[in-house]
C-alpha cells in the first residue's frame, strides 16, 4: 500500500514545525517498518524544490510560490502536479491530510482521501471567540466534502467538530496520534532542576499568556523556579509578533519575577526531550486541545504535568493519578497546580511512572500504525 500525506510541516532542520509535523514524522517511518511505501509532500519552507528520503520516507518538498494573492492557487497547483507525478511513477492508493488540505486536492481515480481530524478552523472558532473567516470556512467545507473518510484523534474533536461540520455519513475512525516511547522517554543524564517547562506554538490558544501570568504565584513560593518557554512565534494579521507583545506588556507588570522567565524560541524536533528532561513541571495550558501532543510526549518521559481541563484534556490525563488538569483562564488555578507538584515530589515521581504507563497503553506507536493499516485496507475493500 502506497500512502501520501500533504503537509508542510515535516520537520525540517532549523525551521520550526507544529504538531502536524511532529505527528507525520513518527507515524510515516512506523508505517515504511510496516511494509508500507510513503510519501510526503507539502511546500517547502524555502524557495527551491528538495526531495530527500528520512527513515525510508520520501519526502518531495515543491518550491512554495510566493506571488501574492494567487499564493493558494499556484501553490495548491504544485502540489496537484507534484502528486500526479508520484502516482504515476508508483500508485497511490491512500492520501491522508488535515483538516483543510484536500480544498483544491484534484482527486484521482481509486485513490481514497481521508481527513484526519487534528482540530480545523472551524474547531478552535470557539475557544479563540472568533467567527469563522468565510474563505477558511468555505475552503474547509470543500476539503470535508471530497474526503472518502475521517480518523479522529480524540472522541472531542470528532464531537466538537460535527458541530459545525458534516461527515456526510462516511466512515470515521477513532485512533489516537502516536508518542515515540523510545525517543520520549525517562533519562537519569539531567535530574529536574526548579524549571516549569512549556513548549509550543507562542500564541494565545496555548494558555501562554495565563502562564506568564500565573509565574509570580509560584515564584512567590519558590522564588529558584523558573519558567523555561519553547516554541516558535505567532503573528498577529497585522504581522506584529506575539511573544513581543507578551515582553512588552506581560513581563513588565510581574516584577521581579519576570527576570525568571525565558524565551527560547523554537526548538528542533531532537531536542525537545532534552528542554523537557530538566523539567520539575511540564504546563501545556491550552484553551483546546484536539488531542495534543506534547502533554503526552512529557508524560512518556515520566515528567509532572499540567494540562487544560477542557477539550481533550480529561482523555489524556486521569486528575491527580496521571497528572494535573488545570483551568487555563485562570492563572490562579494553573499556579495552584504547578505548586501543588513543586510541594509533593514523591507523589509526583509516582504520578509520572503511571502516566508513562498510560502513554504505553494509549499512544503505543506499533498499535496506532495496525489500526491505521487496518482502516485503511477497510476503504479499500
Amino acid at each position: 500500500m502506497h500512502i501520501c500525506f500533504i503537509t508542510n510541516e515535516f520537520p525540517k532542520q532549523g525551521f520550526p514545525h507544529g504538531g502536524i509535523g511532529s505527528f507525520v514524522k513518527t507515524l510515516a517511518p512506523a508505517l515504511v517498518k510496516q511494509g508500507m511505501k510513503v510519501s510526503v509532500v507539502g511546500i517547502n519552507y524555502i524557495e527551491i524544490e528538495e526531495t530527500e528520503i528520512v527513515e525510508g520516507v520520501e519526502i518531495y518538498r515543491v518550491k512554495k510560490n510566493t506571488v501574492k494573492a494567487f499564493t493558494w492557487y499556484l501553490n495548491s497547483k504544485l502540489i496537484n502536479t507534484k502528486i500526479k507525478e508520484i502516482h504515476q511513477r508508483t500508485p497511490i492508493q491512500i492520501i491522508e491530510s488535515s483538516e483543510l488540505g484536500l480544498a483544491f486536492i484534484s482527486k484521482l481515480a481509486d485513490v481514497k482521501y481521508v481527513i484526519r481530524l487534528h482540530g480545523g478552523h472551524h474547531f478552535f472558532a470557539e475557544s479563540e471567540k472568533r467567527k469563522i473567516e468565510k474563505w477558511k470556512g468555505f475552503q474547509e467545507k470543500r476539503s470535508f466534502k471530497k474526503s472518502d473518510a475521517f480518523i479522529a484523534v480524540s472522541h472531542y474533536v470528532k464531537n466538537h467538530t460535527e458541530k459545525y461540520l458534516s461527515y456526510r455519513n462516511k466512515p470515521v475512525a477513532y485512533i489516537s496520534n502516536p508518542v515515540d516511547t523510545d525517543f520520549f522517554k525517562p533519562t537519569d543524564e539531567d535530574k529536574p532542576e526548579n524549571k516549569i517547562v512549556f513548549a509550543g506554538t507562542i500564541c494565545e490558544k496555548k494558555g501562554i499568556r495565563q502562564l506568564i501570568q500565573a509565574f509570580p504565584l509560584v515564584h512567590k513560593e519558590y522564588p529558584n523556579v523558573s519558567l523555561e518557554i519553547y516554541g516558535r512565534d505567532w503573528f498577529f494579521p497585522d504581522g506584529s509578533s506575539y511573544m513581543q507583545m507578551l515582553k512588552e506588556k506581560e513581563l513588565p507588570q510581574l516584577g521581579e519575577a519576570a527576570n525568571h522567565i525565558h524565551f527560547h524560541g523554537a526548538i528542533s524536533y531532537a531536542d525537545v526531550p532534552k528542554a523537557y528532561s530538566k523539567a520539575a513541571v511540564c504546563v501545556f495550558p491550552s484553551h483546546i486541545e484536539s488531542q495534543g501532543l506534547v502533554a503526552p510526549e512529557a508524560m512518556a518521559m515520566e515528567k509532572s504535568v499540567v494540562f487544560t481541563k477542557y477539550g481533550s484534556g480529561p482523555e489524556t490525563i486521569e486528575d491527580y493519578k496521571t497528572g494535573l488538569l488545570c483551568d487555563p483562564y485562570n492563572p490562579e488555578d494553573i499556579a495552584e497546580k504547578i505548586i501543588w507538584f513543586l510541594s509533593n515530589v514523591s507523589t509526583a515521581n509516582e504520578i509520572g511512572k503511571k502516566a508513562r504507563a498510560f502513554v504505553l497503553c494509549k499512544y503505543k506507536v506499533e498499535d496506532v500504525v495496525n489500526r491505521t493499516i487496518s482502516f485503511f485496507k477497510e476503504l479499500q475493500n
